[in-house]
């Protein structure tokens, strides 16, 4: 190897058509994996399935991850970003306290039913297989948690102690719910759903009154 990019990854073109960069690649990639990881699972998976279903040989796929468990836990990663992006917008989106706890709570169930279903990986039990990705996921876990303490600290003028046991909760029961609704089959349907679980949560949280 002289660290020059090999032909399945160096600028130009090939049959006339351009070579994709090393950045579409990854993307191209990725959403193979997800397809495969979400059928299969982690520990079904295999990596000469993925670089089929990405249309690349193996080399081209180890270029870009060294393993099966890097390529998953870049996939995680990005679900887990993407995750924690949706919940703070969703507390950024108002400041009728109400409308932010069905925002929030909303969020999650985006997360779990989001088209491409990469999101939804931030749930599922493979994402424990290792202490690698379960890392991933708790930090994602804690930056939401760390957003609604925020709003709860800022709002309801309560000590970041309590503030944040508060949003422990609120992350807890949307995570939960979602998670359930779902392996559910999506039932009841989601509006419904995320009503219902809103309510609840705001006879709740609603008891404290917004300090202005």
């Amino acid at each position: 190897m002289n660290g020059q990019a090999s032909p399945a990854e160096s600028p130009g073109t090939t049959a006339g058509r351009p070579r994709m960069t090393r950045s579409a690649r990854r993307v191209q990639l990725l959403e193979a994996a997800r397809e495969v990881f979400g059928s299969r699972g982690y520990h079904a998976a295999a990596m000469d399935e993925i670089a089929e279903r990405a249309g690349v040989s193996k080399p081209v796929l180890y270029q870009h991850f060294p393993g099966k468990l890097d390529l998953y836990r870049a996939l995680v990663q990005g679900a887990a970003d993407d995750m924690v992006r949706t919940v703070r917008a969703a507390i950024r989106s108002t400041t009728d306290n109400k409308a932010r706890v069905q925002a929030t709570i909303q969020a999650y169930f985006d997360v779990v039913s989001s088209r491409d279903g990469a999101m939804r990986l931030v749930f599922e039990t493979d994402t424990r297989a290792t202490p690698e990705v379960a890392g991933v996921v708790d930090r994602a876990t804690s930056d939401c948690i760390d957003a609604v303490t925020e709003a709860v600290t800022t709002d309801a003028g309560l000590e970041p102690e309590r503030a944040r046991l508060l949003a422990v909760g609120l992350v807890g029961l949307s995570t939960t719910s979602a998670r359930y609704w779902l392996d559910a089959g999506l039932q009841p349907p989601r509006e419904d759903a995320i009503t219902l679980m809103s309510q609840l949560a705001w006879r709740g949280i609603g008891g404290f009154p917004r300090q202005d």
